[in-house]
């Protein structure tokens, strides 16, 4: 779920070359003018034909003033470059944040792309004012954790796990007071985001494995009184492997609520989604196209499969099997066990909540449950998690997919599964090497939000790679 709110538009450009600067200065504040007026719908009226199909008026609507609860007015603008006559690039200085404004028009000078991001800039931390306090931990470990967290804010905590054969390792960091220093966070509650995909495609698997539903049967079937639009036809492994041609989040998805977006959508707006909204992107042939849609879907059409609820599948078919005592489907009544999320500025957010869509990123859980999970894949006898590693589709020469479980190549060469999360106030990295029973879990209360949350992929390869290239550290 690596969803930053603020990139709300596809850039939809061609090769050739668009308008001047002057007229990108044009538009750009006509934006400002009528975004800081509420006038949302002339916004919509400069936009290209593309970009109104893309983008329907209340679909607009909704965004902006999300937007402006969260950001407020925008108060001035800086020139940053012009990409080849592609887009334009605008630092942009809201009341309460600055973020990358990028503006694409064509040919008529009509907006053909618009992306918001945080501003790479935005409360940059003079990392070397940040000390190494990690000396209890191996310099190689250290090293590795202190050059990725330096630059995040005060209070962030990272929960690491590093296994090796049946042996964990935990290493867990909080950055305060100016220093990166040691805490003992491995049974603390961090949201895990898109993660959660793993789990829902492994309750599948366990469907599968039992016989109980076939990877390559349709949905439909359990929804007996609904009829798809167009009579589209969904399958569960096409859901499992981002193959389904579903867009990465429903059109009806209300973008108002930008701190806990996914809370109210429930059954009946999935079901008024398939039956007047539904629209696939794998014709003419088959692709992968990461879709949240598709694994919430996914998580609900199981419940429904057996007659209970997600939720009580994944506790029954995964925390109970893998003795995972301290993972969760909400952040209710957890008290002093969860790990507080943040924002890119380091302030407390709320928590997400998942209604229907929960198995795309609705889960809680620690690094010492996912440990026990990782630790399970090393059991050739477990079918139902094989299942979930085996290739399914092939995304590109680099990588394939299998149940959820994205099929890559470390920089030593060797085979990794990897899945990442991410959510308002957190972000988490997990790869395993089966063949040499090798696993890094990294959980973190750092926004997926913030400019430098790719650190905790690179965070997690990098250890990894560490414990392969010396397995007896």
């Amino acid at each position: 779920m690596k969803r930053l709110f603020l990139i709300l538009f596809v850039i939809l450009i061609s090769n050739s070359i668009f308008a001047q600067s002057e007229n990108y200065k044009i538009a750009m504040d006509n934006f400002i003018n009528n975004y800081n007026a509420d006038q949302y719908e002339k916004i919509y009226d400069e936009f290209s034909v593309e970009m109104k199909k893309t983008l329907p008026l209340e679909k607009t609507k909704q965004f902006f003033s999300g937007l402006k609860s969260q950001a407020g007015k925008i108060e001035s603008k800086e020139f940053l470059s012009d990409q080849q006559g592609s887009y334009v690039s605008y630092k942009t200085k809201f009341e309460k944040m600055v973020l990358t404004v990028n503006i694409s028009l064509d040919q008529e000078n009509h907006i053909k792309g618009l992306i918001m991001k945080p501003n790479e800039v935005q409360k940059e931390i003079n990392s070397s004012n940040t000390v190494n306090a990690l000396n209890a931990y191996p310099k190689e470990i250290s090293d590795i954790i202190f050059s990725n967290s330096q630059n995040f804010p005060n209070n962030t905590q990272l929960s690491i796990a590093v296994v090796q054969n049946q042996k964990v390792k935990y290493y867990g960091v909080i950055k305060t007071d100016g220093m990166i220093k040691p805490i003992e966070n491995q049974n603390k509650v961090f949201e895990i985001g898109s993660i959660t995909k793993v789990f829902t495609s492994t309750v599948l698997a366990s469907l599968v494995d039992e016989g109980k539903i076939k990877l390559t049967d349709d949905i439909n079937p359990f929804y007996p009184s609904l009829k798809f639009k167009n009579n589209t036809q969904l399958n569960f492994k096409d859901l499992a492997n981002h193959t389904s041609g579903l867009p990465r989040l429903p059109e009806n998805l209300d973008l108002s609520n930008q701190s806990n977006p996914y809370k109210d959508y429930g059954k009946s707006q999935i079901e008024q989604y398939l039956k007047d909204d539904l629209k696939i992107e794998n014709e003419p042939e088959k692709k992968y196209v990461y879709s949240n849609l598709g694994a919430g879907l996914l998580g609900y059409t199981l419940g429904v499969s057996q007659g209970k609820s997600f939720q009580t599948l994944l506790q029954k078919r995964v925390f109970d099997k893998y003795t995972m005592k301290n993972s969760f489907v909400n952040s209710q009544n957890l008290d002093n066990k969860l790990v507080k999320g943040q924002n890119p500025d380091g302030q407390i957010v709320s928590n997400w909540d998942f209604d229907v869509l929960f198995g795309a990123g609705g889960l809680l859980s620690t690094t010492e449950d996912l440990a026990k999970f990782a630790i399970a894949q090393f059991d050739p006898k477990n079918t139902e998690l094989t299942l979930t590693r085996t290739p399914t589709f092939e995304m590109n020469k680099d990588m394939k997919i299998g149940l959820a479980w994205h099929l890559l190549k470390s920089q030593n060469g060797k085979d990794l599964v990897w899945h990442n999360g991410g959510t308002g106030g957190y972000s988490s990295s997990m790869a395993i090497n089966v063949e040499d029973k090798t696993a890094v879990i990294v959980l973190s209360n750092l926004s997926a939000f913030h400019p430098k949350t790719k650190n905790i992929d690179k965070l997690c390869f990098q250890l990894i790679n560490e414990k392969e290239n010396n397995p007896d550290s």
